[in-house]
């Protein structure tokens, strides 16, 4: 039984070294994704499926319009001032701090007059036309990320994962406070499966505590593979070393298989908890998760007297109908009375992907597009009527997440004021609506100037997305079996240890 362990641990853990080494280390750089934010990675060294061409990878998020010739578009690329032809082009992300991650815009909103806001992941920053570039505005919340600012009347509104912000009346810097935005109607003290796995995955359950325990975990499987790889490579050269250094030589093996057995018979369980959990985040094991609901744990992040902690993904406002929506992580509720009592739910749920609302718009009063990976709908709650927005055929409501991906995976979306309307596939990039193409192709200095952060970086290969230029669509397998076969090697390992030691304790070495 000895014999099959160790010979099961050994092979499957020599093969799969290269993965497990590329994702303990890309998993202890998404724990830091502001510390390493002013990094970044110049595209030419990735798949060719990572470079800019027809405002693909989210470059484009949405548009705000400033005059009759004066366009911002907004997304990936930061802010860029454009005409309405979008032919030319001026950079206008001056004052956002150095980095890829630090210029992602996910909203833009306002006027020279109310002053002009921009929502990113690490902030909100306020455009100052006088010295043209941009400057961070400190909210009274502890989190950062922006995920919507929206312009109503003489008030600017801002949303984060988490709050609900309002411009403070009379004020010019930018001062804000907190709306209190009740519980929904059907809050049941729950939050989602994935989210919990999530937090668990990363170490956020225990805040900044719980992420060190997880990068300390990364770097076990760092010294975990070398240890591993000395191991098995060891034999090979001490066959090809001089007789004087083959006692050093075995002393270092020695002491790095002392300390391969020490962690990971000490560590095993932590080990399997986080590889069993980074399983269950992508496809196609997250897909019978998505949905599913559990009870907070108590005494950790999830156990926040904050109802919407983390939950808030978009918000519009109806001016016909004087109603707020908001659409969340479980999907899209509504005020109508400006947040004074619980928020109720739409009874009639366009499909969202699992991972995001990206498009939502008021087209007309009482109905809306809903657009995200899953695709791009267009949404009448009153009428209890969806209607895929390419085809105009019905979707029935099925009160479920949408797929992760639809055939069309909506990542921005333009409405002029006529009736030209443009979209943004996060792969193909721009596909023109209305018959006639209204952008031109991404040009040279957008591109030159818009790399990929080290953090996109390491989440492509931490999701395995990296490899699909290689397994094509079958690149959704890596991570679960890359984690099954962790998994696989772990356990192997823990018995190859502990037989051994077994057969040790029961018969001793004999003194002289």
């Amino acid at each position: 039984m000895l014999k099959f362990f160790r010979t099961y641990h050994k092979w499957p853990g020599v093969i799969l070294t290269v993965f497990i080494l590329l994702f303990a280390l890309s998993g202890i750089i998404l724990n830091h994704r502001e510390l390493l934010s002013p990094l970044d990675v110049n595209r030419k060294w990735l798949p060719d499926t990572y470079r800019y061409r027809n405002w693909n990878l989210a470059a484009v998020k949405g548009r705000l319009n400033l005059a009759s010739d004066s366009n911002l578009i907004f997304g990936n690329i930061g802010v860029w001032l454009t005409d309405s032809t979008y032919t030319a082009y001026h950079d206008l992300n001056k004052g956002f701090p150095r980095g890829a991650d630090n210029r992602k815009v996910a909203s833009l909103a306002g006027s020279k007059k109310q002053g002009l806001y921009a929502g990113t992941l690490f902030g909100l920053f306020r455009f100052d036309f006088l010295t043209r570039e941009w400057k961070l505005i400190p909210l009274p919340v502890k989190e950062k990320r922006v995920v919507k600012v929206l312009a109503l009347g003489d008030s600017i509104l801002v949303m984060t994962r988490s709050n609900l912000l309002v411009s403070v009346k009379g004020q010019n810097l930018g001062r804000f406070s907190r709306v209190m935005v009740p519980p929904a109607e059907d809050y049941d003290h729950k939050t989602g499966l994935f989210k919990t796995l999530w937090v668990i995955h990363s170490g956020e359950i225990y805040g900044t505590v719980g992420k060190v325990i997880v990068d300390l975990v990364g770097l076990t499987f760092i010294i975990l593979s070398l240890t591993g790889l000395i191991y098995f490579f060891v034999p090979y050269a001490l066959k090809r070393t001089r007789e004087e250094h083959r006692s050093r030589l075995k002393r270092f093996n020695l002491f790095s298989l002392k300390w391969h057995n020490r962690l990971g018979s000490w560590l095993v369980v932590i080990l399997l908890l986080t590889t069993l959990t980074g399983m269950f985040l992508r496809p196609p094991l997250l897909i019978p998760i998505a949905s599913s609901r559990v009870g907070k744990l108590r005494h950790t992040e999830l156990d926040d007297p904050n109802t919407w902690f983390d939950r808030f993904r978009d918000l519009v406002f109806d001016n016909a109908l004087h109603r707020f929506l908001v659409a969340s992580s479980e999907g899209i509720y509504y005020s109508d009375d400006c947040f004074n009592s619980r928020l109720k739910r739409f009874s009639y749920q366009p499909p969202i992907s699992v991972m995001g609302i990206n498009v939502f718009e008021v087209k007309s009063p009482g109905c809306y597009l809903a657009g995200s990976f899953s695709g791009m709908y267009q949404w009448i709650p009153g009428e209890l009527k969806i209607l895929d927005y390419f085809t105009k055929t019905p979707v029935e409501n099925t009160g479920e997440t949408g797929p992760p991906f639809g055939n069309v995976s909506v990542a921005g979306y333009i409405r002029d004021s006529g009736s030209s309307e443009l979209l943004f596939d996060y792969g193909g990039g721009a596909i023109s609506l209305s018959g006639s193409r209204m952008i031109p192709d991404m040009p040279d200095e957008i591109i030159r100037g818009s790399p990929i952060s080290l953090w996109n970086t390491a989440l492509e290969i931490h999701t395995g997305r990296i490899f699909e230029p290689v397994l094509g669509k079958f690149y959704i397998l890596v991570v679960p079996l890359a984690g099954l076969s962790t998994v696989f090697i772990l356990v192997t390992g823990f018995f190859s240890w502990y037989l051994k030691r077994k057969r040790v304790n029961r018969n001793p070495p004999q003194g002289c």
